[in-house]
């Protein structure tokens, strides 16, 4: 790590790189890649349209909080047990039969709002339905990476596939979504059902290399599958830190995301097309930071670089929950964006790179699993904060969490720098 590198060796370096571009450019990860932001291009449809829904059903921030706390909980209730199916099964298989039901799922949902229908409790079975779902869906495509990407590919395939996510989702489902909803409420539900299926379509046409090994199975049964993993994530002291680091900002960020509509709409007076405007700055900052995570870590290391996103998260938040301008909070959320997008294509690629093979699945799962565990509490938190002290709390909870989450991190940054130079790539959620 302190040697100085010859001249040979940079040049194979280079070399690694451009060979690592042209393979994430063909075959199956395009496909893949294609599907996760047609996938994602939905979601920012409902992700937007859900909220204004139940702002407009209901008055009360805590019920409000609730439609977003129930699609963390089934990662508590299954995230485990969707990792080690995950490892068992079809990746590829899974994938576009989850995707199916989910569109299923959207499809009755948009004829019940159509008919009007839809009261707040159906909001919030639907966030644990869809959740729920997620949890092997997840799991399965971060196993499935390795497969359709060579190892020392998978820190720039996570970079753009995480960046084609963002491109479809907040400059083209975000901003459409008040249209949709203006033409009629069910519309944006009705464009995220098709959706679902079209992924699915894409999902099960992709070419994948040779299958990873799995575990043998027999004789084993998944509650064993299930504390393998977890014993493999606790023993590795970076992911272990990473994993209580990114769950104690997921407690702040889930009161941040349960109550953005709330911060918005009654803090900052702005209307349907402000809160649009807020979330495309969230995701304009999300894009920069994909496209620029490779040469952010390059020239960083990852530890700093973490350390850095941290600070930068923790003061912009602090600065949102001061704010009285729409433009402005869009502008700190880009920020905030930007630091995330960075820190989400390091985690991914840790996660992945320091896996044992075969382990993918329930590693990640463990990993997801304890990470999100914070993440209901904080959504009603935030409802609750919220409500007691204003609409400009839940981004100052959020920031003294993120702070915490930093702080965790510092023991093992220098371990990261390792990491990310050990592989000749950059390395890498909920909330």
């Amino acid at each position: 790590m302190g040697r100085r590198k010859t001249g040979v060796e940079t040049g194979a370096e280079t070399g690694r790189a451009a060979g690592a571009g042209a393979l994430v450019r063909g075959g199956g990860f395009g496909r893949l890649c294609g599907a996760a932001a047609v996938s994602r291009f939905g979601d920012a449809l409902r992700g937007t349209a859900l909220p204004l829904l139940a702002y407009a059903l209901t008055d009360s921030p805590l019920l409000i909080s609730l439609v977003t706390a129930c699609g963390f909980v089934p990662w508590l209730l299954f995230g485990l047990l969707g990792g080690a199916i995950a490892d068992r099964v079809d990746q590829r298989r899974a994938m576009w039969a989850v995707d199916v039901l989910r569109g299923l799922l959207m499809t009755a949902f948009a004829l019940a709002v159509a008919l009007d229908r839809a009261g707040i409790g159906l909001l919030i079975a639907l966030s644990f339905a869809l959740t729920t779902l997620q949890t092997l869906f997840d799991n399965a495509a971060t196993a499935l990476l390795p497969a359709v990407v060579p190892r020392e590919a998978l820190g720039l395939a996570n970079a753009r596939l995480m960046t084609s996510q963002e491109l479809a989702g907040r400059f083209l489902g975000g901003p459409l979504a008040p249209a949709l909803i203006a033409l009629g409420a069910a519309l944006p539900f009705a464009a995220d059902a098709a959706t679902y299926f079209l992924a699915a379509a894409l999902v099960a046409s992709l070419r994948t290399g040779p299958p990873a090994a799995r575990p043998a199975v027999a004789g084993r049964t998944l509650r064993h599958d299930i504390a393998d993993g977890t014993r493999q994530l606790w023993r590795d002291r970076v992911l272990r830190a990473f994993c209580l680091s990114v769950a104690l900002g997921n407690i702040g960020l889930g009161a941040l995301v349960a109550t953005l509509v709330v911060v918005v709409k009654k803090g900052l007076g702005a209307g349907d097309f402000g809160y649009a405007v807020v979330t495309t700055g969230y995701g304009t900052g999300m894009v920069l930071g994909g496209l620029l995570a490779r040469r952010v870590i390059a020239a960083a290391g990852g530890g700093r670089t973490l350390l850095g996103a941290g600070v930068l998260q923790t003061v912009v938040l602090a600065g949102l929950g001061t704010l009285r301008s729409p433009a402005a909070a869009a502008v700190f959320l880009g920020l905030f964006g930007f630091a995330s997008m960075v820190m989400n294509v390091l985690e991914t690629t840790v996660v992945q790179q320091r896996s044992p093979a075969g382990m993918l699945g329930r590693i990640s799962a463990a990993f997801r699993t304890v990470s999100v565990a914070g993440a209901p509490l904080g959504a009603l938190l935030g409802g609750v904060v919220a409500g007691m002290c204003g609409p400009g709390s839940p981004p100052l909870l959020a920031a003294g969490l993120l702070a915490l989450g930093t702080l965790v991190l510092t023991p093992v940054l220098q371990a990261l720098d390792s990491t990310s130079s050990d592989s000749g790539q950059i390395p890498h959620t909920a909330c």
